[in-house]
């Protein structure tokens, strides 16, 4: 009888000992994945633990570390216990092409083939590269980077009667859109871009680093353009809010004054244009970058290598979306069909009132709606 006890002491004793050898072959390691996927069908990027009826994308990405072996099953219901960060919270509908998650895993072999094997194809795992214990993807994140691609139709003034497979930008309506874009440029008071911020709430104002409109080209014989836009950090809804106002601007439905407005302390109505055409582009890490890129141990956090991964997952999974789904849903058609409706004089009133023998109203009025960036 001692000697089956002793036995089985010393099985499992190798057991353990086996699964000790297994986890010092993959150790446990900070790390950041590269993440691109198509936003339709889901609820945003993270994760609401115990709602199971919004799906996101982080529910998918965790079930497949947990399937693949880089986490404990424990871990994907406590995402703190992988010291789990994502670099952007991206909205309902919203997809990403270069997405950045850190995290703590076991660093088994073929990682990246093992979780992209439990995802299904509209997301996928791109690029790995190890960081610093401490580092967190949301905090070392400099800037952010988003593209918005939508039909150029919505740039058509109300008063033309358009349709929307024929119509063509013109250079002209081009040069107005980015002579507005190029207006959110610098710091401002975004409280009218976001809900739920006041005016006087210090983390309303954000930087703008660039925000311009690039070429239009035809798709499906419809045509489309793509804004870029790259700022420090966002906040929900801030984009299509930025890009819905220069719409409305372009289109007639409101005054280029209206943007200088919406930086003041006064309520503006800002329309918010569709999430389907929102992309996150790229993050940055250059401050990350000066400090550990070169240091012999971590590697940059640059990813030119995967550029051409990022190129070919867009190609097939997220322009091909936005174009099928502009065309059977009509999101943004839809829209434009809201714009009238929108009161964007409602408190220019009180305002006129306000400053009546000012000059600084009349001045405002013949501006091109460009505030002081020198903040």
């Amino acid at each position: 009888e001692e000697n089956g006890h002793q036995n089985k002491r010393l099985k499992s004793n190798a057991d353990e000992e086996d699964a000790e050898d297994q986890n010092k072959k993959s150790p446990k390691r900070k790390i950041v994945l590269l993440m691109a996927y198509s936003g339709k069908g889901y609820h945003g990027m993270q994760r609401n633990v115990g709602s199971s009826q919004f799906k996101t994308i982080e529910d998918d990405l965790v079930s497949a570390l947990v399937q693949s072996g880089c986490i404990p099953e424990n871990h994907g219901e406590d995402m703190k216990k992988m010291s789990f960060q994502r670099c952007a919270r991206t909205d309902k509908g919203v997809s990403a092409a270069g997405q950045i998650v850190s995290l703590k895993v076991r660093l088994i072999d073929d990682i990246l083939e093992k979780i992209n094997n439990h995802l299904p194809s509209h997301i996928r795992i791109l690029g790995l590269k190890r960081v610093t214990g401490g580092f967190n993807s949301k905090n070392k994140c400099d800037a952010r980077t988003y593209s918005y691609m939508l039909p150029t139709f919505a740039f058509a003034h109300k008063d033309h009667d358009v349709q929307e497979e024929l119509y063509r930008l013109d250079t002209e309506t081009l040069e107005r859109v980015n002579k507005l874009l190029a207006c959110y440029k610098g710091t401002h008071n975004f409280h009218n871009f976001t809900s739920q911020k006041g005016p006087r709430d210090p983390s309303a104002k954000r930087y703008i680093m660039e925000m311009y409109c690039g070429e239009p080209f035809v798709r499906e014989n419809m045509e489309f353009a793509v804004i870029k836009v790259k700022g420090q950090s966002f906040m929900m809804h801030q984009i299509r809010k930025m890009i819905g106002l220069v719409i409305a601007i372009v289109k007639g439905y409101a005054p280029e004054s209206i943007m200088e407005r919406s930086w003041g302390e006064e309520k503006v109505d800002v329309p918010k244009a569709p999430g389907l055409g929102l992309v996150l582009e790229k993050v940055h890490f250059e401050k990350y970058n000066r400090r550990f890129g070169n240091d012999g141990l971590h590697e940059p956090l640059e990813w030119t290598e995967e550029e051409e991964k990022i190129a070919v997952f867009k190609e097939q999974y997220i322009y091909p979306t936005i174009i099928n789904t502009e065309r059977e849903e009509k999101s943004m058609a839809n829209w434009l069909n809201t714009l009238p409706i929108h009161d964007f004089n409602s408190s220019a009133v009180e305002m006129q009132t306000n400053n009546k023998n000012s000059k600084k109203s009349s001045d405002l009025e013949g501006s091109d709606g460009c505030g002081d960036d020198s903040d």
